[in-house]
């Protein structure tokens, strides 16, 4: 009884390995009883499931065409898509540990409907102003010399910066919380749902864009536009009903601990480790409280005499920087961190690495084939997850996955100096002499005439979706790419996307784990800031390899680009092994 108290307010997992299998194999017995699949069908998971597809699949089409109609509405620039992208990355790192600490705050009901609510709102209006863009285009740029479609432009872009907080909000409260309490805290339950979710991620990360697509080329944008405004207001609807009823047949889920200070969660943890025997000496009491580390409270009382608006903004910076804290005192802070670091990378299925697949020759119909085929060990991976923690346990998982993610990645770094790669070394020699490097740049181009330029225009979103670690939808169109033009060698090609297909086995298997680490391990009253932060660390990791694409941008740096994320990527399976050592250490101890 002390073991379920103390999960329920701490979140922890103290469910029995023995006793969950137990209970799966139950479940499975059940399920060949008459009668039950109508059950299931009216259960918790299923409307869950449900509920999670119709808002991926809205999301996902949102995404691919909001950086159309934005490169559509500017000529064929990326202008307005570099804005946007820079505009979402910086409100979600910035509002991140705001965004958790409002989910932690208030009824989980309250909180999944308004996230609901204002993101489906946000995407109807703004779909509402690009049809009347798209309509009127000529009549709205002569009013106020123009300015007109600035203000046009910025309603769009905010409106869409809007729905993308508000869907992270939903997805910190469904995805991180929700399901954690339907599964009743057992880890079996909690790895199905969670790869489960995944899978429909992965199926709808194809399959939307895909639709979208096929709707704006054969009608129009305007036809798009209203295609993704019916599709949310039906969406809205039915995702309203199957929440609520969700909430309504799950009591544990109106039952929420309130949000605890810092002192409070500590001595919390404290008390429930001295009572499950977990150490016998008591860890060091936390630092007195000074201005440096004083709780949310004590910031509030100093700042009763300023003015209201300053008083308020300074409780916004007391939660930011509080949420952060929270989020480094976690025992899986290293897991987190080290999923963190796996964003910063070009080895993914985004316009990026599309984009530099045409340049050395792919056609487009053969790069969707190897997006349905990544699709494919996608699943492959969420299906490796759960067979491997029911069989060697959550920890060993992550450390099975990141060797196989790594080991696959090797098939990536040898690419970068295999036959056929427009890798040139010179641009790591800065000091080279001018005539060196003549002819240096005279074997590399005879070495090289299978690449071009990057040039034309992208019909892509600078960011990725943030449900996933990489994009698997995503295509870049280049103008004046020659199409019969063939390269010497298409092994350093082959080699690429061999690598990068193969270790999304691996990436979603350890992104999993991860995931329901962070599931098990952080206090309920502060899962929603937790991860909330989290978000906001994969952002700022996901713009340095912006950054590093900024700086690198010709196909000859790809090979630079291509060694930088694995070094990145092998920072991050580092940081887990290191939370596995210490892991495993504790357990050792505590045993």
């Amino acid at each position: 009884m002390s073991q379920r108290a103390g999960a329920s307010q701490c979140g922890g997992v103290v469910v029995e390995f023995e006793s969950g299998d137990i209970r799966d194999d139950r479940v499975k017995r059940d399920v060949n009883i008459p009668g039950s699949t109508l059950i299931y069908l009216k259960g918790p998971k299923f409307l869950i499931y449900v509920s999670g597809a119709l808002s991926m699949w809205g999301d996902r089409m949102w995404h691919f065409a909001i950086s159309v109609f934005l490169i559509e509405l500017y000529g064929r620039n990326l202008l307005l898509t570099a804005v946007f992208g820079l505009v979402v990355a910086g409100s979600v790192l910035l509002l991140g540990a705001l965004i958790g600490d409002w989910v932690d705050r208030n009824p989980r009901n309250k909180v999944a409907h308004a996230s609901l609510f204002i993101q489906n709102i946000s995407v109807t209006v703004c779909s509402i102003v690009l049809m009347l863009v798209f309509s009127y285009k000529q009549r709205i740029e002569e009013i106020w010399d123009g300015w007109l479609t600035v203000v046009c432009y910025t309603v769009v872009i905010i409106l869409a910066d809007v729905a993308n907080l508000a869907s992270t909000a939903l997805t910190i409260a469904i995805q991180r919380d929700w399901i954690v309490v339907i599964t009743g805290y057992n880890r079996g339950h909690l790895a199905g749902m969670n790869a489960t979710m995944r899978r429909i991620d992965q199926v709808t990360n194809i399959l939307a864009p895909l639709a979208v697509g096929q709707v704006m080329t054969l009608a129009s944008n305007v036809v798009g536009c209203g295609f993704i405004l019916g599709w949310n207001l039906v969406s809205l609807i039915v995702e309203f009903f199957f929440l609520s009823r969700v909430y309504r047949i799950v009591p544990a889920l109106s039952i929420k601990p309130p949000v605890l200070e810092e002192d409070q969660v500590f001595l919390q943890r404290t008390e429930r480790g001295m009572s499950q025997g977990e150490s016998t000496v008591a860890p060091p009491r936390p630092q007195p409280l000074t201005e440096g580390n004083c709780n949310s409270s004590l910031h509030l009382k100093e700042i009763t005499n300023l003015p209201l608006c300053f008083q308020r903004f300074r409780w916004l910076v007391s939660t930011c920087k509080d949420g952060w804290r929270a989020y480094y005192r976690q025992p899986v802070f290293l897991a987190g961190m080290g999923l963190a670091f796996l964003y910063t990378t070009v080895l993914g299925f985004d316009c990026i690495t599309t984009g530099y697949a045409y340049t050395q020759g792919i056609s487009g119909s053969l790069l969707s084939l190897l997006m349905g085929v990544s699709a494919i060990t996608g699943l492959m991976g969420t299906v490796m997850f759960t067979r491997l923690r029911k069989s060697y346990g959550l920890v060993n998982t992550g450390i099975i996955s990141s060797c196989l993610h790594l080991g696959c990645l090797l098939l990536c770094v040898c690419s970068v100096f295999a036959p056929g790669s427009p890798m040139d070394l010179s641009l790591l020699m800065p000091y080279i002499t001018s005539n060196s490097s003549t002819d240096l740049g005279g074997m590399t181009s005879k070495r090289q005439k299978h690449t071009y330029a990057l040039r034309g225009g992208s019909n892509q979103p600078l960011l990725p979706d943030r449900s996933s670690i990489h994009w698997t939808n995503n295509t870049v169109l280049f103008d004046n790419v020659p199409s019969d033009a063939a390269p010497e060698s298409y092994i350093s090609i082959i080699l690429l996307f061999l690598g990068v297909i193969t270790a999304r086995i691996g990436l979603w298997s350890f992104d999993l784990t991860v995931t329901q680490l962070l599931q098990e391990n952080i206090c309920e009253s502060e899962r929603g800031v937790v991860n909330g932060v989290q978000s906001s660390m994969n952002y700022l990791m996901d713009l340095l390899h912006f950054i590093m694409v900024i700086s690198a941008p010709q196909p000859q740096h790809f090979g630079i680009l291509v060694i930088i994320s694995v070094l990145f990527i092998t920072t991050g399976h580092t940081m887990y092994f290191l939370y596995a050592h210490k892991a495993k250490r504790k357990r050792r101890l505590d045993t």
